[in-house]
Formats: C-alpha cells, structure tokens, sequence
C-alpha cells in the first residue's frame, strides 16, 4: 500500500506555479500556518507588509478563524506538503478551490466543495469566512505585491 494509497489526501494532483495567484497564497498560508510558531509569524509578517498592520491583524483574524473551524470540524486529517514542496496536494487544492470559489461569490458550489473538507453543518458557517479571507489576500495581490518566494514558475516535474 502506497503513502498516497494511506493518506488520498496527500496525493500530487498538480504544481503549485500552475495555480492562480490567489491559490498559492491560500496554500502556502495553509503549510506554513500548520508548521507552528515559526510559519504563523512568517504569515503575519506577509501579511503586514502586504496590507499594514491593521488590515493584516483583521486578515490573520479571518485566516485563524478558517483554520480552527477545519482543523475543529474536519472529515478526516486535511494533508500537506511541505513549504517548499512545488507540488501542489489533493487537499491542499480542494482547500484552495473552496476559498477562491467562495470570494468570486459562488456559494452554493463553495458549500459544497467545504463539505469535502468539514462535516456538512460547519460548511455554511465556513463559507463567508473563506471568501473574506480570500477578498483581503485579493486585496493584497492588488497592491503589485511580487508573488510568495514559493511561487516561481519552474520546469515541469514527472511524478
């Protein structure tokens, strides 16, 4: 039985550099908040510098919330890559689809995409949380911010 057999979560499904911009940046948040202390203070400075420190503090609000409800309310474990993996993993992408769904207002297909994610009772609860936090990391992207050192384009990867 193979790791990605164990844990179909953690399979690669993809590149992180082939993902819109406001994808990367909700997976890489994603590993390096789950990488503890130090990747929660690398996103609150990422987030500062991009967007000051009030909006930051109200962004890291939002992004805390998002997080503890899915780690809280979760189906099963939610897998990862490492912060500097350029693969891009299956529930590290259907997170990402669920926010970007979410800010471009679709809430119906966002809901559904959460319940992948978060028991279904948690899916409406999480839904305007996912799309206010992906309007303030829109808003950041807005300001010409270069893309997370993370997100180059690089040379394709056989897996």
């Amino acid at each position: 039985m193979t790791a990605a057999f164990r844990n179909p979560g953690g399979a690669a499904v993809g590149q992180l550099a082939d993902q819109s911009p406001l994808a990367r940046y909700v997976v890489l948040y994603f590993r390096m908040w789950c990488d503890g202390p130090e990747g929660q203070t690398a996103v609150w400075k990422d987030l500062a510098s991009g967007l000051g420190e009030a909006q930051a503090r109200s962004t890291l609000e939002i992004l805390e919330s998002l997080f503890d409800f899915c780690a809280r309310h979760r189906r099963r474990p939610l897998m990862r890559h490492a912060v500097d993996c350029r693969c891009l993993g299956a529930d590290e992408a259907c997170f990402a689809h669920f926010v970007t769904t979410a800010t471009e207002g679709d809430r119906q297909d966002a809901m559904l995409i959460a319940t992948l994610l978060v028991r279904t009772d948690v899916a409406p609860i999480i839904t305007p949380i996912a799309a206010d936090l992906g309007c303030a990391l829109t808003r950041m992207m807005k300001r010409h911010r270069p893309p997370l050192h993370h997100c180059e384009p690089i040379t394709a990867t056989l897996h």
